[in-house]
């Protein structure tokens, strides 16, 4: 008998649904390779059930590599001599257009939290992120990091659809040595202010920065509580002039598990299948777990970089719409329509009004 049927050692059927944490952990420590093919199939005919054969492409344009913050983890910490850019609003919205055009379902703003754009309130944020909505018809995410609450309020009335922001751990006293100087309580807050505002959130965890499996396991527990439509995990990848670029790396396996168990656990969420770790060669084991976005997809020679893997096939073209419709349709797959996507959230959208109401 497969171990996927019982775990002898607890008597536990690792399979039960929904899964409690132990069985989380039981999961996530067992590294057999049947485990693995039964826990991936079973995310796949998850997922196909909910989107059938669509997948979703996001559009990523990391606009500003300024930031306040000294992550220990991030490659971008302000205290890590490296060049760094700030796009002209012109400029982000040619990039933006561009994608639209490619055939993405949504644009994805990301910046480092620059001090130049909090001291100007985020006009300039707001102004792209206002002709951006204008001049594609894309919904748009924005990942400025901690903003305030009357910020909160002003995307929202623009019709942001999502507030990226995420805590990558959920265990408090590794938050602390990941986001030094950072408050816990004060993240959680305002992603959560944004859902209350009629925003989607999307939350995110990093694998191999020293949690333990139950930290993982809390993580996904974690992400139904607050209610985050979009959940993602990262491996780790360290990146020269961290304080945490020695850091051995973990296998990509732990973060396929993460992707199938949220998958199942979480039939209705978006669950990224990241470039930004392995560019393009990376997608289909993702996609493979159960992952339904392909997320961090740029355009070639925009000067751009990515996060986890700052080059990490940009120029060279490998992070394009026209390569991801390859290897989907490799697999019997294909990316959503722009119109698909945007029928999907908003279901999203109103079952989060129904439930705030209930409320």
């Amino acid at each position: 008998m497969m171990q996927d049927t019982k775990n002898e050692e607890s008597g536990k059927n690792l399979w039960e649904r929904p899964f409690t944490r132990d069985g989380l952990i039981d999961i996530l420590n067992d590294d057999g390779a049947e485990l693995k093919e039964e826990l991936f199939r079973r995310a796949r005919s998850v997922r196909e059930d909910v989107f059938g054969k669509k997948i979703f492409a996001y559009g990523f344009v990391y606009f500003s590599t300024y930031c306040r913050n000294n992550c220990n983890f991030c490659y971008f910490r302000k205290s890590n001599r490296i060049e760094r850019y700030r796009k002209s609003p012109e400029e982000v919205v040619a990039i933006a257009k561009q994608l639209a055009d490619a055939g993405v379902n949504l644009i994805d703003l990301t910046m480092g939290e620059d001090p130049e754009y909090h001291e100007e309130d985020f006009k300039t944020v707001l102004e792209i992120t206002k002709k951006i909505k204008d001049e594609t018809s894309l919904p748009v995410m924005i990942s400025p990091g901690v903003i305030s609450e009357s910020l909160i309020d002003e995307f929202a009335a623009l019709g942001t659809e999502w507030y990226a922001l995420y805590q990558e751990t959920h265990n408090r006293e590794l938050f602390r040595k990941l986001r030094i100087h950072q408050d816990y309580y004060e993240r959680m807050g305002r992603k959560l202010y944004a859902k209350q505002k009629g925003m989607l959130i999307e939350e995110g965890l990093l694998a191999g920065v020293g949690e333990k499996v139950e930290d993982l396991a809390d993580s996904l527990l974690a992400m139904e509580r607050i209610g985050a439509s979009q959940m993602r995990v990262m491996s780790f990848v360290p990146q020269a002039g961290s304080p945490m670029e020695h850091v051995k790396p973990v296998g990509r396996s732990l973060e396929l598990k993460i992707i199938a168990l949220l998958r199942i656990l979480y039939p209705y969420a978006l669950i990224p299948a990241s470039l930004d770790v392995d560019g393009i060669k990376g997608l289909e084991d993702r996609i493979n777990a159960g992952a339904n976005v392909v997320t961090s997809i740029i355009p070639p020679r925009s000067g751009l970089m990515g996060v986890a893997q700052s080059v990490m096939d940009v120029d060279e073209g490998g992070r394009t719409i026209e390569e991801v419709r390859h290897i989907l349709s490799g697999m019997g797959l294909s990316v959503a329509s722009a119109e698909e996507y945007k029928e999907y959230i908003g279901i999203l959208m109103l079952e989060h009004r129904r439930e705030a109401r209930e409320e």
